[in-house]
């Protein structure tokens, strides 16, 4: 049988133990062994694993001993309660081995946890799954998560007061960290607000969010969007020595001056048109000031001339990169003066 979407995520939750097995499958390995870890705690709680009632058959071993399934879905634990057999990056290869263990299994044997990677439509261990009366298939794909999903990571994380402009602010971070960073980013975020009453505000989920480079390319941007032209040439001196591209400037730097032009021809409003963007926090208040600074014939103007600095850094000239990056980003901000 097959499950998605919000049906899946509820499985997940609540798998039923009366159910012989269940495939997770996906591209993204982190994504998989989430749900897993999620899906053996349900069934076997807590203690699980510390009681021995957890088998771990890595595919390779069982290549090598094909028995080695069907003995841990039949072998009697020392410690009474549910038993999970768990294959881990299982392969097509290794469908003929489930298959008879799945033939095998009655009530009372450890419930088969099997992952694997990224499988085609007509992969035979997907279709084992998906056509047995008694055991499920869930394809995880790279979908943003859905507002239950994070709604969960919350309660789990026990987040439980937050402000409707920092609900808006995670949904937008779940829909761009992976599915690790976010749920490490919820628990950094619960321990910050242990004890506090307070409502989550945006300016919080701001300073929890995780800290990479390209907060210093948007310290760059912001300075460029406001007119400091003085600040370009030290914070591009700064982000070179880190190794950032100029083409990856330039991407950047298209990124949020389309993003200010969309806010600003955006029907419901610039703030609304920020929001699309997925631009949240204390960003998204600085943001609607430059679009209102900056207005809709600049901002074309601006994109114009940086899609010309793309195409000049994309071409066969020998004009140095960072130096034509530099010279156009100065532009823009004596523009934005």
């Amino acid at each position: 049988m097959i499950l998605k979407g919000v049906e899946a995520s509820r499985y997940f939750a609540r798998p039923d133990p009366s159910k012989s097995g269940l495939l997770i499958a996906g591209a993204d390995a982190m994504r998989v062994a989430l749900k897993r870890q999620e899906v053996i705690a349900a069934l076997i709680g807590p203690e699980g694993e510390a009681e021995m009632r957890l088998t771990r058959i890595p595919a390779a071993d069982l290549r090598k001993d094909a028995a080695a399934l069907l003995d841990a879905i039949k072998a009697i634990g020392f410690f009474p309660g549910p038993r999970v057999a768990f294959v881990e990056d299982a392969t097509d290869a290794l469908t003929p081995v489930i298959a008879e263990a799945l033939k095998a299994w009655q009530p009372g044997d450890a419930v088969i946890v099997v992952t694997a990677g990224g499988l085609t439509g007509k992969s035979a261990l997907k279709t084992l799954f998906e056509k047995h009366p008694a055991a499920f298939c869930a394809m995880l794909y790279d979908d943003p998560p859905s507002r239950e999903e994070i709604e969960d990571a919350l309660k789990k994380a026990g987040l439980k007061d937050i402000g409707r402009e920092a609900m808006a602010d995670l949904t937008t971070l779940a829909r761009a960290l992976d599915p690790g960073d976010f749920r490490q980013t919820l628990e950094k975020i619960a321990l910050y607000k242990f004890r506090d009453d307070t409502p989550l505000t945006p300016a919080e989920v701001a300073a929890m969010a995780p800290a990479t480079i390209e907060a210093e390319v948007d310290d760059l941007l912001h300075a460029v969007a406001e007119g400091r032209a003085r600040e370009v040439g030290l914070l591009m001196r700064r982000l070179e020595g880190q190794g950032v591209l100029p083409v990856t400037l330039c991407i950047q730097a298209l990124r949020h001056f389309r993003a200010l032009h969309v806010a600003v021809t955006d029907s419901g409003g610039v703030q609304a048109g920020l929001m699309k963007a997925r631009i949240f926090g204390p960003r998204r208040d600085q943001m609607q000031r430059q679009a209102s600074a900056w207005g809709r014939a600049a901002l074309e103007t601006a994109v114009a001339l940086l899609l010309d600095t793309d195409l000049t850094l994309r071409s066969a000239s020998r004009a140095p990169g960072m130096a034509l990056m530099e010279r156009a980003l100065i532009r823009l901000a004596l523009m934005g003066r």
